[in-house]
């Protein structure tokens, strides 16, 4: 059957299935490639126009992975692999991209995706033992399973600034771009936001503006990404080692290889060592600035050395002083927010076009027909680019009216903030599955890694389930409140919930101030849901 999206005309469907998978992005994809090889009815259904997930909607300037490419890949094919070389060290959003379209070609999966559809309710039928699934196209159809893999940053947030509608000029977030892009050339553009989106978006606005007024409400520490094309020696041993590698990235961690954690506490560590440490890490790019040494995140007097050198860093990248200290945080420890790579943010800042507002003290009031207007001024512009990040973990799945057992619906059960056991189901659910959401690794994690963990354990029960007859796997309420109790008890042996970050829904009006990722690690994580497979599925109740 040839996908919406493809040529295929609009239709609605029904009928059964034995699997719905929601998403068709890195989680999707590979759900389907397993369930399809149990030899299971799948469907999938997918806003976009085609696969991507994050990558498909997030097209905005300066697009770029974060961890890199040679990890950032599938490690369950070695065919697909050697079928596909990586051109830099942090792939951008159109390379990554082009390489989940020729995955779904060479598993030719689109046949099973329906493109342009968005699912809006998912409710479990007790007596028939499955999910009527209903979309924003009217098909209605029933699955044994119900799949999420609906992305942990997937759900775009616009600020709801009074006079929005208002403006003349053209508006944009970072997380739902123009597919044909912007040109900005000789415009004025301001920007919200210098979370991670906006770090990389701003250097490549301010090349091509003609002028840029950020307006900043968090200072976040950032360092340079020390991106570069790969070399072919590096693509060629990759080639030969990344299975192996992508066992090994799951006995970390972060699920990152690329840099190893130094174990030893900053109290066994001379201050030289430390320096020397820090100073190697910095110089390498990416993550490895974290794992410096072994308390960085545990305790703020570690922490604080960390946080001195990245400020002393960042400070000396700017020219200007006065700006220079409105960008350096202060207000957090270093990594207890996403740690942001960047190619050049700081240095554009000294650029005679760019301005940089702080709106920490006063905030944007409203936008007007001309711009922004913040602390009783008006900034005139031509266009808004709304870097203001997403409902993370939650958002997109809680968008879904998703009723279980009796009617409850996971939106009030969540209320005071997410409740899962293992990040995989939530009791009252019965045969409803999360691809790492809430109470899992998640976001904290080289997510393809923590991507492939999960799939491969779903799969694995859906195999159980299917050749033992079992009607469903159904997380208890015991098992759930021990491990709510124990991702809340490892985060506050750490840093993470001391900052207002997404990680903790706070920028999300009135979202619950929970810090939603388990801290454990992958490699630890790992080994608590094999030991649960291996005991038959402990925590969750299995149906008859």
């Amino acid at each position: 059957m040839a996908a919406q999206g493809e040529g295929a005309p609009a239709r609605t469907e029904s009928g059964q299935f034995d699997a719905v998978i929601v998403g068709a992005g890195f989680a999707g994809m590979y759900m389907l490639h397993r369930l399809r090889a149990l030899g299971l009815k799948v469907r999938v259904y997918e806003a976009g126009e085609g696969v991507g997930g994050t990558w498909y909607w997030n097209r905005y300037p300066g697009a770029r992975c974060d961890v890199e490419s040679l990890e950032y890949q599938y490690g369950f094919s070695d065919e697909i692999q050697r079928g596909w070389n990586w051109s830099e060290r942090y792939a951008a959003q159109p390379e990554i991209l082009r390489y989940q379209n020729y995955v779904a070609d060479k598993l030719d999966l689109r046949r099973d995706i329906r493109f342009e559809t968005r699912v809006i309710s998912a409710a479990y039928d007790e007596p028939a033992g499955l999910w009527a699934v209903e979309t924003d196209k009217g098909d209605r159809v029933s699955a044994r399973f119900c799949i999420m893999a609906t992305g942990c940053l997937s759900a775009a947030r616009v600020p709801d600034f009074k006079g929005l509608e208002d403006f003349g000029g053209d508006w944009y977030h970072t997380g739902g771009w123009p597919h044909e892009g912007v040109d900005f050339t000789g415009k004025r553009v301001a920007v919200v936001g210098t979370g991670s989106s906006g770090i990389q978006s701003i250097p490549v606005i301010a090349a091509q503006a003609k002028h840029v007024t950020v307006f900043q409400r968090t200072a976040n520490f950032t360092l340079p990404a020390g991106n570069r094309p790969l070399k072919p020696e590096e693509i060629a041993r990759s080639k030969e080692t990344l299975l192996e590698d992508r066992r090994h990235a799951r006995e970390t961690p972060g699920g990152i290889i690329c840099f190893e954690y130094n174990e030893a506490l900053a109290e066994e560590m001379t201050p030289e060592a430390i320096a020397n440490e820090l100073e190697t890490r910095w110089n390498q790019g990416g993550f490895a600035f974290l794992g410096a040494y072994g308390d960085l995140m545990a305790t703020h007097e570690a922490n604080h050395i960390a946080a001195e050198f990245a400020r002393a860093k960042m400070r000396a990248s700017v020219k200007n002083k006065e700006v220079a200290e409105k960008l350096l945080p202060f207000d957090h420890p270093v990594g207890v927010k996403r740690l942001c790579l960047d190619t050049n943010y700081l240095q554009t800042f000294d650029e005679s076009h760019v301005d940089l507002v702080d709106i920490r003290e006063k905030p944007i009031e409203r936008i007007s027909k001309k711009g922004v207007v913040c602390g009783g001024k008006e900034y005139e512009v031509d266009a808004i680019v709304f870097a203001t990040g997403f409902d993370a973990m939650t958002g997109a799945l809680l968008s879904i009216d998703i009723k279980g057992r009796g009617g409850a619906a996971l939106r009030e059960k969540w209320a005071a903030g997410p409740r899962t056991y293992l990040g995989l189901g939530s009791a009252g659910f019965p045969n409803l599955f999360f691809i790492t959401g809430p109470g899992s690794p998640s976001v904290l994690s080289n997510m393809i890694v923590s991507i492939e963990q999960h799939v491969d354990w779903i799969a694995d029960c859906v195999k159980r389930l299917t050749e033992g007859n079992i009607r469903s796997i159904e997380a208890t309420k015991e098992a759930e409140d021990e491990w709510v109790a124990h991702v809340n008890e490892l985060a506050s042996e750490t840093l993470y919930p001391q900052a207002n970050s997404w990680y903790m829904g706070a920028n999300i009006p009135g979202k619950p101030r929970v810090f939603m990722p388990y801290t454990g690690g992958v490699n630890v994580y790992g080994e608590k849901i094999a030991e649960v497979a291996a005991a038959d599925y402990e925590g969750f109740q299995l149906g008859a």
